[in-house]
Formats: C-alpha cells, structure tokens, sequence
C-alpha cells in the first residue's frame, strides 16, 4: 500500500476520567492504562503482568471493574473512568478506603489501587443482596485481583466491614 492509502494510525478519544472530561489524540495501539498514567499522570494503576492476570491495573468503566492493561484506549471513546484517585469524595476517603487502613488490609501498597476498585465494584454488584454476600463469594469475586503480601484477610475484612455498613459504592 503507498502512503497515500496507508491507514491512520491514531483517533481523538473523549474519556471522563473521575469526572473531569478529556479530549486526547491517541495511537490506536495504546491501552487505557498507558493513557491514565502517561498522559493524564494517574499512576495508582499499575502495570504489573500486563496480560489481565494480576488485577494491578484495575479501573472502573462505566462502573464495571476492568483490566486496563487489555483495553486499547481507542475503544474507550465516551468512555466514564474512574480509577483509585477518583474514589475519594468531597467528604473525603471513600468508606472503602478508610476501611483498608482501619482492617490492616494493605502492605506495599501496590496492588491496593486495583483492590480497591475491585472491591468498589464489587460492593455494587452485590448490593441489596439478600443475604449479604458471604466471605467466600467475596474471595470468588475479588480472586481476580493478586496480592503477594498476602494481606487478604485486611482486604475481606475492609469489604466486610463497609458491607456491613451499608456504605456501598458511590
């Protein structure tokens, strides 16, 4: 093919990402998470296995926990982000992360970022569940996120204790 027919190799995108919109010309090779930390300098996720296995890279979109590390960022066009920086509110840390401090349930820190949003959004999931979601669902339902610190017992108990609450997800 000669240059005159060749392919375009990158699109302008429109994200929302923790409620404040963006517009970016991106390679349609980059991922969502390459965007959120080299472009928009939101790095709590993280690039760990980079193949969807350790769940460091977990995001929200459009309330949906996802592997940002697997979803190009030119598929995400009109996209609701929300990682680990947008969880606070005005009122301060969400409920989830003060329950992560309060229950121990974090060490290094790195996959944290990924937990939380996965816990977000499992808090969604089951909210209104009948009974509440028991410790074994929610070991089910947060296996996708890998901890080598070994800290989730503090993880299960944080989901618990804001389950418990009746603090769910924002």
């Amino acid at each position: 093919m000669d240059a005159t027919h060749a392919l375009p190799t990158g699109s302008e995108i429109a994200l929302t990402v923790n409620g404040h919109p963006h517009t970016l010309a991106v390679d349609h090779r980059v991922t969502l998470l390459d965007v959120l930390r080299d472009r928009l300098g939101l790095t709590g996720a993280k690039p760990g296995c980079e193949h969807g296995q350790c769940g460091a890279c977990t995001v929200l979109v459009e309330g949906r926990r996802v592997n940002s590390c697997l979803l190009l960022a030119v598929a995400q066009d009109g996209a609701r982000v929300t990682t680990v920086e947008g969880l606070a509110g005005a009122d301060g840390p969400h409920p989830l992360q003060r329950a992560f401090v309060e229950q121990d349930a974090l060490q290094c820190g790195f996959c944290t970022p990924g937990q939380l949003c996965s816990a977000v959004a499992v808090l969604a999931e089951t909210a209104g569940a009948a009974p509440p979601a028991d410790e074994g669902t929610l070991r089910e339902l947060l296996s996708g996120n890998i901890c080598r610190c070994g800290a989730y017992q503090g993880i299960i108990r944080a989901v618990r204790q804001v389950q418990a609450g009746g603090e769910a997800a924002r």
